[in-house]
């Protein structure tokens, strides 16, 4: 396989590839139940009635936060990832699969009989892109390599 060369400024300190700024936003979209859940739990009066407003079923929030957890995974080991190789590398394959489950999951919640929305459509369109830039992203899947190139 072929190497790409990066700029002097992609590199930390450390000499370790820097994950990309879309990354982290990809991190967010992936964890958006939980985002929710640690937003709820912060405003304690209102939290109940911020779950309700986003999962009136309460079977879909507990189901929107597993594929979540790879994205979690990934926010708390990004930071030393060097100690964890194996794990690392492996993290770009689950957050591939959670990210086709995410967008796959409202279309299923559609078909199942709930209301088109603006948000759902919006949800649709973010999860389409981000899947195809954890696929096409160069940059991405060498930090995710064992030498930083792939």
């Amino acid at each position: 396989m072929k190497s790409i060369d990066f700029l002097p400024s992609d590199y930390d300190s450390h000499g370790r590839l820097r994950l990309p700024v879309l990354y982290w936003g990809i991190l967010l979209l992936q964890a958006r139940t939980w985002v929710l859940f640690v937003m709820a739990g912060a405003s304690r009066q209102q939290g109940d009635t911020l779950l309700n407003l986003f999962y009136p079923d309460h079977d879909n929030f507990w189901l929107g936060l597993l594929p979540g957890i790879p994205a979690v995974l990934a926010f708390l080991l990004s930071g030393r990832r060097h100690q964890f190789p194996r794990l690392w590398r492996g993290i770009y394959g689950l957050l591939i699969l959670a990210q086709l489950a995410l967008l796959l999951w409202q279309p299923l919640l559609w078909w199942q009989g709930d209301a088109l929305s603006g948000v759902g459509l919006t949800l649709v369109i973010l999860d389409g892109f981000a899947l195809w830039w954890l696929l096409s992203s160069r940059r991405l899947r060498a930090c995710f390599a064992a030498n930083g190139t792939f």
